[in-house]
């Protein structure tokens, strides 16, 4: 494996992220925040705690979800999508770079990015409402999973956009509403039947309640299903990703 040219895209990469700090870092910061300040204490307020846990402390991990899936998807479908658009996506292929290597930097990327987006906004709701973290080991793991998931997943989408508005219309139209009603706000068990039934097919229930798990020891979905879920996903992306370069789908703009 070529780890200088997966070094060199990485690097350009993570330097795009300092040179974008607004955009990358401080809005996705700033916006989480609000959420925090409307839910956790104007509206938290008056609501009662959910499975003992106060409602500021219990959307947490819905929102350091919605922002990691929003952000994960954003980077690397920007990142590849940029090269095909300027046109130095041919100097990519025709370089002695492999497929592997380009998904990895690509990828590795915009999964760093989103992890370091997920810890601040972390840090950032310690200061709005009490954390505790039952199973540390388990909350990185479902966030590294979760952000190299969704990266692979941005990766597509950007290979599959030949516009600006396509890179906007999956995280708007799929990903966003999915997160919300995939109990960032709530849990699912608050539903009545019918509609707990039909969350479960929300892949991003699985996404959040094994996250919360790591939090505070409860879940609405078993911790074991949320995390064969979340691998299962990971496998299905990389197979995608797999086809794309081999059947070169609209690797050239």
């Amino acid at each position: 494996m070529n780890f200088h040219a997966i070094r060199a895209i990485y690097m350009f990469e993570m330097a795009r992220t300092g040179r974008t700090l607004l955009q990358s870092i401080v809005a996705p910061v700033i916006s989480t925040s609000l959420y925090f300040v409307v839910f956790g204490a104007a509206i938290g307020s008056r609501i009662a705690q959910i499975d003992g846990v106060s409602y500021g402390a219990f959307i947490v991990p819905g929102l350091v979800m919605l922002s990691l899936l929003t952000q994960s998807i954003s980077n690397a479908s920007f990142g590849i999508y940029f090269p095909k658009f300027t046109g130095t996506i041919y100097e990519l292929l025709s370089a002695p770079v492999s497929y592997r290597e380009i998904v990895v930097s690509y990828v590795g990327a915009a999964a760093t990015k989103s992890i370091l987006l997920g810890l601040i906004i972390l840090a950032t709701a310690g200061l709005f409402v009490p954390l505790h973290i039952a199973h540390p080991f388990w909350m990185i793991l479902f966030l590294v999973l979760t952000a190299v998931t969704f990266s692979l997943f941005g990766f597509i989408i950007g290979i599959w956009a030949d516009n600006f508005e396509k890179l906007q219309l999956v995280p708007l139209l799929i990903i966003t509403p999915l997160t919300f009603l995939g109990g960032s706000f709530y849990s699912i068990k608050m539903l009545p039947p019918v509609w707990h039934t039909i969350s479960l097919f929300n892949p991003v229930v699985y996404l959040i309640s094994g996250f919360r798990w790591s939090f505070y020891d409860n879940a609405d979905v078993s911790i074991t299903i949320s995390l064969t879920m979340t691998i299962v996903f990971l496998a299905v992306f990389l197979a995608i990703v797999a086809w794309i370069f081999k059947t070169g789908y609209r690797l050239k703009y």
